[in-house]
């Protein structure tokens, strides 16, 4: 290949509805290309785009294939021919699968391999769906990214990948919105001191059962006790399987009055969320990054998490890491509702976490695999 720009095709279903971690992601790293890159790029959807999307700039196209639903066939049929008609050097597949008769070399972006590793956590049709396209479209990849140490000897593990096929691009540092599509870190003006901060636990995320949902729940109670003024919001679609029902285990817990689950939140509802809360809650067994957490940390916000590798590789000392236990999760809680002094070492320990993660390093990382797969 010379060095001419590349003509990149960009799989855009998971910035259509209500994004999530993929999606988040894939936003990221367009942000930076519409400062930076000298390629061209047409981003494939089966429904329009939000308006934000469309103001990234004159590098990107949007290319709408409809369809009610952007699933498995949508992937497999439609978006093959559409990568086709535009003539694409290369495909970005941003969210673990790829059409595995793709016209053009693509590169495969898999977060994590929980389906593999855990395949109890999942319905067996999606579960047995997932890792049955997933192991195609990476031994059919050129390059595969993937956004983690921990998630890259995953991959290794499960499908047999070998570590020179794989390139590690975690999200970048989490921002705050300025305008439309360009962001920045949260100015220390704009922050305001613990005191000012409500009495209120952050979970945001979608449920799953490995993100201890009943233990949230059940550590809060034990602090409600001591603390009257103390609320708990959780926020993300609950994906749980077998189902858990966090407003029965409120009602259980003798919290129902105090815990409040929104399915959804916007941007500018979470990021109020975010600004008020005094703790984050991030209780994972298993994750391919678990950027909730930096996001925390952006907005000030101090963040206990499980002492797992995951989460001792992405927060490093920057979050306070406990164990599955719920006297040890509500003794944390309680200590940053009720410690300026230990709340203030907290934010200040997860403000210095995020300088470890930066989207232009990221979005070159994807970049050069994106050019070495169009040789």
């Amino acid at each position: 290949m010379d060095n001419r720009p590349l003509h990149i095709a960009i799989d855009g279903r998971e910035l259509v509805g209500k994004p999530t971690g993929a999606g988040r992601y894939l936003t990221g790293l367009m942000a930076q290309w519409a400062r930076t890159t000298s390629h061209r790029y047409t981003v494939v959807l089966h429904a329009e785009p939000g308006a934000a999307l469309r103001q990234f700039g004159d590098r990107f196209t949007w290319r709408v294939e409809p369809a009610a639903i952007g699933g498995t066939l949508w992937e497999q049929r439609v978006l093959p021919r559409a990568v086709h008609a535009i003539g694409a050097d290369v495909l970005l597949a941003p969210a673990y699968t790829a059409p595995l008769r793709s016209p053009a070399p693509f590169v495969v972006v898999i977060h994590d391999v929980s389906y593999f590793a855990h395949p109890e956590w999942f319905p067996w049709r999606e579960g047995l769906r997932r890792r049955l396209v997933t192991r195609r479209a990476a031994r059919r990849a050129r390059r595969i990214v993937t956004i983690s140490e921990f998630s890259r000897a995953e991959i290794e593990r499960y499908l047999d990948v070998p570590a020179s096929r794989i390139d590690l691009a975690p999200p970048g540092a989490p921002e705050i919105e300025v305008g439309p599509h360009f962001r920045q870190p949260l100015a220390p003006e704009i922050e305001v001191g613990p005191h000012f901060r409500q009495p209120l636990v952050l979970y945001a995320g979608s449920l799953f059962n490995r993100r201890h949902v009943a233990g949230m729940i059940q550590a809060f109670a034990q602090v409600a006790r001591e603390a009257p003024d103390a609320r708990l919001v959780l926020v993300g679609d609950n994906r749980t399987s077998p189902r858990e029902d966090p407003r029965a285990i409120a009602r259980d817990s003798g919290v129902a009055d105090r815990v409040e689950w929104r399915e959804y939140a916007t941007d500018a509802e979470l990021a109020v969320l975010y600004r008020s809360a005094r703790v984050f809650l991030f209780l994972s067994d298993y994750e391919g990054f678990g950027i909730p957490p930096l996001e925390a940390f952006a907005h000030g916000v101090p963040a206990v998490v499980l002492d797992t590798p995951i989460s001792r590789e992405v927060y490093g000392d920057g979050a306070i890491r406990v164990s599955a236990d719920a006297g040890a999760i509500a003794g944390a809680m309680a200590r940053l509702l009720t410690n300026d002094s230990a709340h203030g070492l907290a934010v200040a320990a997860g403000r210095a976490r995020l300088s470890a993660y930066s989207w232009a390093r990221s979005a070159a990382v994807v970049t050069r695999a994106l050019e070495e797969a169009a040789r």
